[in-house]
C-alpha cells in the first residue's frame, strides 16, 4: 500500500475535490484484475491505494483516466484512454485524460520504445473498462431490483429496456463502489466496437497549439538553477585542465562543477549560463582513437573481406548453392551515422535532496531514468520520483538516461534543483547516432531464375548485430548464410527510429529488386513467389506470419495499379516497391518517381499496413506518414561525419533536412483483418527507403548504393 505519488497528487486532489463521492477504479497493470474500488470524498487524496492503473467516475459523469505510459508523439494518451473508453462504453467527450507518474508497483511497463505499447497493454486497458462497466450495471440491477443481464450500458448510460429506466454513470458510482470486483469479465466482440476505429483528435491538441507547459522545456519552478554542459570537442577525448575564472564572475553565475569528463555552469538563467560556457578554457587530451570517417570506410572493406565472423543464421548448404548457380548477383549498400535530432533537445529536472529525489522532463525509460538516479545517489528507488512531461520527439534518443544524469549530477555537486538544457549543437555533437553500417549481399540464380542460395554480411560501428537473421527472407530460401562484424568504436550510438530495420530493410529490398531484375522477374511477383515458396516447403523457422506479409504484398499493388500506370511523359510511371516485417507489423510501399528538369522527383509513396485493430485512425495515419517522411528524408538527405573524432555537422546548416516542397504525397490503406493490434510508431519506416531508391533506379537507370541519395548519381548538384 502506498500513496499516489508526489507527481500526480495536485491532479487526483483535483479529482478528488470534484468528485464528491465518484468511483474510482484501478487496475493493476499485470494481471488487468481491479483492486478494491474507493469512494472519493474530501479524504480520498490522501488515502493509501494499492492501484495500477487508474480510472474515476465523478458525479456530474466525467471518466477520468490516467495514462501511464510517456508521450512521444505516437499518440498513446490518446489511444490508451480510448481503450479503456470503448469497454466502458462511455461517450468520449466525458473522458478526461491525466499523465500518470512512474509507479513500477502499479503500472507494468511505462515505456516509450520498440513500439510495444499497444501491444502489451491491450487486453489490460480493455479488461479494466469492462470490470467499471460490469460493476455500474451491477449498481442499478441493484437499485432497480431486476438481473443484471436486462440493464445494458451505452454513452456512460446504464439503461433497462423494459421499464425505460436509466442512470448515468456518475449517479451510480457510489453504489458501485460497494460491489465486489468481479474476475474475467467478458470483453466486446470487435464487431461491435463504437469507439475503437474511428477518427480522434490527440488530447494534447489544444494545449499544444495555445502554448500550454506540456514539454520538458516548458518546466519551471520558483527558485530552481539553470545549467548547460561543456563536453569534448571530439569522441575519444577527456578533460586535462578546467579554468573557470572568467565564467564564474559573469553575472548570474553560481557555479561551475565538473562531473563525468563534463564541466557544468550553474546560474539564474538559461542565457547567463550559456554565454558564461563560451567563455570556459578547457583543455583536453586524447584517450583513445580519435577516428574519422575515412577510417570507417577501409574498416568497412577490410571488415567484409575478412574471415572473422559471428553466423547469424545458416541453412542448407550455402557453398554448393552458389557453385551450382546459372547466375550470381552480388552488391554492397552502405548507411551512414545519424543524429536523432527531435525538435525539443534534451533538458531534464532534478532535485537531489539527503532523502531523496525529483526527476521531472521528457524521458521514454523513466524507469531506467529512476534506476540510474538511484544507483548513483545510493538511494532506494523509491525514494525517488519521476514525473513525465511530454516530450517534443525522441526516436529512441530518449531512451537513455544520460542527460537525466547530467541533472541529477549537477543539481547534487550544486545542491539546488536544477534544470540542464541542451543546446541543438550540443544534441547533434555529443548524441548518441544511428550506426554507420555496410552490407554485402549474394544471391545464387538458378536457370529458371530461382534464387537458391543468399548471403548476407553486416559490418557495423557500434550497431551490435547489424543484421535482422530471422526476417524474409530467411526461410524463403533453401540455402542462406547470414553473418556480422563489429568495430568498437568511442563514437556512442544507440537506437534510432525502427533500430536496425532502419537501414536494413533500404539494403535489403533494394539487393531483392537486383536479383528480380537478374532473374527477369517482376520485383512484386518476385517476392510473392518466394513468399509462396516459404508456405509450400519453408526452409527453418520462419518468425514472420506469410499471410500477412502476402496480403500487404497484394494490397499496395493493387492500391497503387502497379505496372499499369502511365507518367507524365505516357510511358509506364516508374515504381518502386518495398516489403518489410518489423515490431510486429508488415507494411508494403510502392514510391513513384518523375524526372523534372534532368532529376528524378518522388511524387507519391503508396503504403499497405497491417498493425492489426486500428485504434484510432487519425493517429495511425500520422504514425505512417510521419514514419514515411522521416525514413525517405534521412534516406535522401541525412549524414553525419568525422574528422578526428569530431562531428562536421553541427546543427540545420550543415546537416540537411527534408523540407516541406519535398515531401512527396502520401497514401495509406490499412488491413482490416480484426487481429490484435501490434507496433505502429516504427514499422513504416523501414521500407521507406527502399521504395525511393527502386522508383528512382526505374527512372533513371541507376542504382543507388549508398545513404543519403544526393550524394549519389543521379543527383550530383542537388542543394
Amino acid at each position: 500500500m502506498s500513496l499516489l505519488p508526489n507527481t500526480s497528487r495536485r491532479d487526483f486532489m483535483k479529482l478528488a475535490a470534484t468528485a464528491g463521492g465518484g468511483l474510482l477504479l484501478g487496475f493493476h497493470g499485470a494481471r488487468a484484475a481491479a483492486a478494491e474500488p474507493m469512494i472519493l470524498d474530501a479524504n480520498a487524496a490522501s488515502a493509501a491505494l494499492d492501484f495500477n492503473s487508474f480510472l474515476a467516475i465523478a458525479p456530474n459523469g466525467t471518466i477520468t483516466i490516467f495514462s501511464p505510459n510517456p508521450e512521444v508523439g505516437q499518440g498513446i494518451k490518446t489511444a490508451f484512454p480510448l481503450i479503456v473508453a470503448e469497454e466502458l462504453n462511455v461517450d468520449w467527450k466525458q473522458v478526461n485524460v491525466v499523465q500518470a507518474p512512474l509507479d513500477t508497483k502499479k503500472y507494468e511497463r511505462q515505456v516509450a520504445g520498440g513500439s510495444g505499447s499497444i501491444p502489451h497493454s491491450w487486453k489490460r486497458l480493455r479488461e479494466a473498462g469492462a470490470t467499471a462497466r460490469v460493476m455500474l450495471i451491477g449498481a442499478a440491477a441493484q437499485r432497480w431490483k431486476v438481473p443484471a443481464e436486462a440493464c445494458t450500458a451505452q454513452n456512460g448510460m446504464v439503461l433497462h429496456k423494459a421499464s425505460g429506466k436509466k442512470l448515468s454513470y456518475g449517479e451510480l458510482a457510489q453504489d458501485a463502489a460497494k460491489l465486489p470486483v468481479p474476475q474475467d469479465v467478458k470483453l466486446k466482440e470487435y464487431k461491435d466496437f463504437t469507439l475503437i476505429g474511428k477518427t480522434y483528435k490527440n488530447v494534447d491538441n489544444q494545449a499544444i497549439i495555445t502554448g500550454k507547459p506540456l514539454f520538458g522545456l516548458d518546466f519551471y519552478r520558483e527558485g530552481m538553477l539553470f545549467a548547460m554542459v561543456q563536453r569534448p570537442k571530439a569522441f575519444g577525448m577527456k578533460v586535462k585542465s578546467v579554468d573557470a575564472t572568467q565564467a564564474k564572475a559573469m553575472p548570474g553565475i553560481i557555479d561551475v562543477v565538473t562531473f563525468r569528463n563534463n564541466v557544468a555552469v550553474v546560474g539564474k538563467s538559461t542565457w547567463q549560463v550559456k554565454k558564461a560556457r563560451e567563455v570556459l578554457k578547457v583543455e583536453y587530451e586524447a584517450e583513445g582513437a580519435l577516428e574519422s570517417t575515412a577510417d570507417h570506410n577501409r574498416l568497412f572493406d577490410e571488415l567484409l573481406n575478412g574471415s572473422e565472423a559471428t553466423v547469424r543464421r545458416q541453412d542448407g548448404d550455402v557453398e554448393a548453392a552458389f557453385k551450382s548457380a546459372a547466375k550470381v548477383v552480388k552488391s554492397e549498400y552502405q548507411c551512414p551515422f545519424l543524429p536523432h535530432n527531435p525538435l525539443e533537445p534534451m533538458n531534464f529536472f532534478a532535485h537531489v535532496r539527503e532523502d531523496g529525489a525529483e526527476l521531472i522532463g521528457p524521458t521514454q525509460t523513466p524507469e531506467r531514468a529512476r534506476g540510474e538516479a538511484a544507483k548513483y545517489l545510493g538511494l532506494p528507488p523509491e525514494k525517488i520520483t519521476v514525473e513525465m512531461t511530454r516530450m517534443g520527439g525522441g526516436f529512441g534518443r530518449r531512451l537513455a538516461a544520460d542527460y537525466v544524469m547530467d541533472a541529477v549530477e549537477v543539481s547534487k555537486l550544486a545542491k539546488a534543483p536544477v534544470k540542464v538544457i541542451w543546446t541543438r549543437e550540443d544534441d547533434m555533437t555529443a548524441g548518441n547516432y544511428r550506426p554507420a553500417v555496410k552490407y554485402r549481399f549474394e544471391a545464387a540464380l538458378d536457370a529458371k531464375g530461382n534464387m537458391i542460395g543468399y548471403k548476407l554480411r553486416g559490418v557495423g560501428i557500434n550497431a551490435g548485430n547489424p543484421t535482422r537473421e530471422q526476417n524474409f527472407p530467411s526461410g524463403a530460401v533453401p540455402n542462406l548464410l547470414i553473418d556480422s562484424v563489429e568495430h568498437k568504436s568511442p563514437i556512442t550510438t544507440g537506437p534510432w527510429r525502427a533500430p536496425i530495420t532502419n537501414f536494413l530493410a533500404y539494403a535489403e529490398q533494394s539487393f531483392l529488386d537486383e536479383v528480380a531484375e537478374a532473374a527477369g522477374k517482376d520485383p512484386v511477383q518476385f517476392r510473392q513467389d518466394l513468399l509462396e515458396q516459404a508456405k509450400k516447403t519453408p526452409t527453418g523457422d520462419v518468425k514472420y506470419d506469410l499471410d500477412r506479409m502476402i496480403a500487404v504484398t497484394k494490397l499496395a499493388a493493387e492500391k497503387s495499379g502497379w505496372g499499369k500506370k502511365k507518367g507524365p511523359d505516357g510511358k509506364p510511371l516508374a515504381q518502386g516497391f518495398s516489403l518489410y516485417y518489423s515490431h510486429l507489423s508488415y507494411v508494403a510501399q510502392v514510391g513513384e518517381v518523375v524526372m523534372e528538369k534532368g532529376k528524378p522527383v518522388v511524387k507519391k509513396i503508396h503504403a499497405a499496413v497491417d498493425c492489426g485493430v486500428v485504434i484510432n485512425q487519425s493517429g495511425a495515419r500520422q504514425q505512417v506518414m510521419g514514419g514515411i517522411v522521416d525514413g525517405m528524408g534521412h534516406a535522401m538527405y541525412g549524414n553525419m561525419t568525422f574528422k578526428d573524432g569530431a562531428p562536421d555537422q553541427s546543427n540545420f546548416n550543415s546537416f540537411r533536412l527534408i523540407r516541406v516542397n519535398e515531401i512527396p504525397e502520401v497514401e495509406v490503406h490499412f488491413v482490416n483483418n480484426g487481429m490484435d493490434p501490434t507496433g505502429l510508431g516504427e514499422p513504416a519506416l523501414p521500407p521507406t527507403g527502399a521504395a525511393v531508391s527502386n522508383a528512382i533506379f526505374k527512372a533513371t537507370g541507376k542504382r543507388l548504393y549508398k545513404q543519403p541519395f544526393v550524394e549519389e548519381e543521379p543527383f550530383k548538384g542537388i542543394s
